[in-house]
């Protein structure tokens, strides 16, 4: 957020598959994914098997969402290629298909106009999902606000740590064309790189001499989850608030404790959501540390300004930015979603869910958001976004769009 970051959406802190439902019509299925041929992440689907694509926000906030993408391509260059499945697409076929896009859907088209424009001008490709059965499993991030100080006392305690001096990265490319893309995060120990400091280590205090620390809070558990959604708003005396964006992870391999929690018996997998894990954390503080230390994946962070960026440098706009699998699925590129949203009493007690189905865009990524079985949707901020955040376990269906073909320049 970096809003991801490791964005480390929610939905594996619960680690949990959640409730399935099928939200179209009954179509083939798509041949399965294979990890070694990324083109089988997506697949064109023909006409005949396209769902009748809706929009349950009215296109609000689409077209700003569209424009985030649009500044995302157009700082690439124009030689850079986007895979959609067995297909590749230009960035200029990308930009054009975005704003064409955005031209028709300004026209606030019925659902009939809608579907026969795209069926007429853009390919559908489809995620085959993972697993067995093969699905798709969409969860949820938001905006956390926190209470804070820039200076430590008695209560505010907790620190928000910026990158370490001593972290560093490397590039494993460099030494290999097999290691393209893999990077390892450490430290140097004397003329070794060794693994950086794992969370219980942070916690004792082992960086203080390393890290800036951007702000204190006083509630640690409302720190971890910031450090799950990956970017969040602190709130100072007076009333003013500081935002702050992932700027780095220790390296250390992400590990759900939602999942702990399930199998230790302590938690029934059908509770299962941040809101639970935080109840449970608060009424068993003698257990508190020793279970967020099972995660031993930490992240730092930067002051930001204005809205949480995703990891592609761009605002992330709710209900319109969705983080995944950026290494197989095309960065910026517009999706259409299909799972379901909770029914609140006054924006935290659900009283039931309803379809969800509404155009997205492909703009964050996340550390536990691998493979094409997962989709994280960005909520925003506020009660609502965090009961939603919070509890979204659906299965669904995800397709990214992209026009046909683009007019000679």
């Amino acid at each position: 957020m970096t809003l991801l970051r490791l964005n480390v959406p929610l939905a594996i802190l619960i680690g949990l598959a959640g409730i399935g439902l099928l939200l179209t019509g009954c179509r083939s299925t798509p041949a399965p994914y294979d990890p070694s041929r990324p083109e089988t992440a997506l697949v064109r689907m023909p006409p005949d098997q396209w769902p009748a694509v809706f929009d349950d926000m009215d296109y609000d906030g689409l077209a700003d969402a569209a424009r985030q993408s649009l500044n995302y391509l157009h700082k690439l260059p124009d030689e850079r290629s986007f895979r959609f499945g067995p297909d590749r697409y230009t960035k200029v076929h990308m930009v054009i298909s975005l704003e064409r896009f955005v031209e028709f859907i300004e026209t606030r088209p019925g659902t009939g106009a809608l579907n026969a424009f795209l069926r007429r001008e853009y390919n559908l490709y489809r995620s085959p999902g993972a697993g067995e059965p093969p699905r798709v499993l969409f969860t949820g991030y938001y905006e956390p606000f926190l209470e804070g100080r820039l200076t430590a006392d008695s209560r505010f305690r907790h620190p928000v740590y910026g990158l370490p001096r001593d972290l560093v990265y490397v590039d494993l490319a460099a030494f290999a064309d097999d290691w393209k893309g893999r990077r390892l995060t450490g430290r140097l120990d004397g003329r070794r790189v060794v693994p950086y400091y794992a969370r219980e280590d942070i916690e004792k205090g082992l960086i203080d001499d390393q890290a800036p620390v951007i702000a204190w809070v006083d509630d640690p558990i409302a720190l971890f989850f910031l450090q799950i959604q990956g970017s969040g708003r602190i709130i100072l005396d007076g009333g003013r608030s500081l935002s702050v964006q992932y700027h780095g992870v220790n390296g250390q391999p992400y590990r759900s404790i939602g999942k702990l929690l399930i199998d230790q018996e302590k938690i029934p997998a059908e509770e299962m959501s941040m809101q639970r894990i935080r109840a449970y954390l608060e009424a068993h503080p003698e257990e508190r540390q020793a279970i967020l230390n099972h995660n031993p994946s930490y992240v730092f962070f930067r002051a930001g300004q204005g809205d949480p960026l995703g990891s592609l440098g761009v605002a992330v706009t709710p209900g319109r930015s969705i983080a995944t699998d950026q290494r197989i699925f095309p960065s910026g590129a517009l999706a259409f979603i299909a799972t379901r949203k909770p029914l609140t009493d006054g924006d935290r007690t659900i009283s039931g869910w309803t379809a969800l189905k509404r155009f997205v865009f492909n703009q964050d990524s996340g550390g536990a958001i691998k493979g094409p079985g997962r989709a994280d949707l960005f909520w925003g901020s506020g009660a609502y976004a965090e009961t939603a955040a919070g509890h979204l376990q659906h299965e669904g269906e995800l397709y990214f769009l992209v026009l046909k073909t683009v007019p000679p320049s």
